[in-house]
């Protein structure tokens, strides 16, 4: 049961780096796909 409950925590927890890590680096799309050419 502790394993479980350690596999639990470790999981959310490494779901929420990655959430915060992804927040980050992610661009809005007119940003990402801005070019001489493209209107949003």
């Amino acid at each position: 049961m502790k394993a479980f409950l350690l596999g639990c925590v470790a999981a959310v927890v490494i779901a929420l780096a990655g959430m915060a890590i992804l927040n980050r680096m992610q661009e809005p799309a007119a940003q990402a796909f801005a070019t001489t050419g493209v209107r949003l």
